[in-house]
């Protein structure tokens, strides 16, 4: 049985560096991140570059790509942050959501204008307004019935 090679050799020779960004070349996961056999499990790449270049991860905290590219691998674009800053930095709907200044009707996100329930802002102005609409909806449904009760009745005397 051969000895497996040094994991910084195994590694570095499948980084293309660019003028920016490190671009891990090797295998890869179904979500964009490169993978390496290292500590005896998989790895994604830019964890196994950080703690190669500048040490372990701090506990706790996991890495975001500040360039957002998430094969890359250069230490200066990755930064140990929460999960929850990671996610809030993002592109995913909780980082989009949170950046978000209005509604998806143009409302403004103020203190006055906007609610939270179950961890969720929500429009007051659009809160309010499907209240009206719901309302009259309803009120146009007890209206309809009620005519049309008095139609069946009215037929119902024009028969006998």
């Amino acid at each position: 049985m051969t000895a497996r090679r040094p994991l910084a050799d195994r590694f570095w020779e499948k980084v293309q560096k660019t003028d920016s960004c490190w671009i891990f070349t090797g295998a890869g996961c179904g979500v964009g991140y490169g993978e390496i056999w290292a500590h005896g499990r998989v790895m994604r790449a830019h964890r196994v570059a950080y703690e190669l270049l500048i040490g372990p991860v701090p506990e706790g905290l996991t890495l975001d790509h500040r360039c957002r590219n998430r094969r890359c691998v250069n230490p200066a674009h990755l930064e140990p942050v929460t999960n929850r800053e990671n996610l809030l930095r993002g592109n995913g709907w909780s980082g989009r959501n949170a950046r978000a200044t209005h509604c998806p009707k143009g409302h403004p996100y103020s203190e006055e204008n906007t609610t939270r329930r179950g961890g969720k802002r929500y429009c007051r102005t659009c809160a309010r307004d499907l209240s009206r609409l719901t309302g009259r909806a309803k009120r146009g449904i007890v209206r309809a019935l009620t005519i049309a009760r008095l139609l069946d009745a009215r037929d119902a005397a024009a028969v006998a």
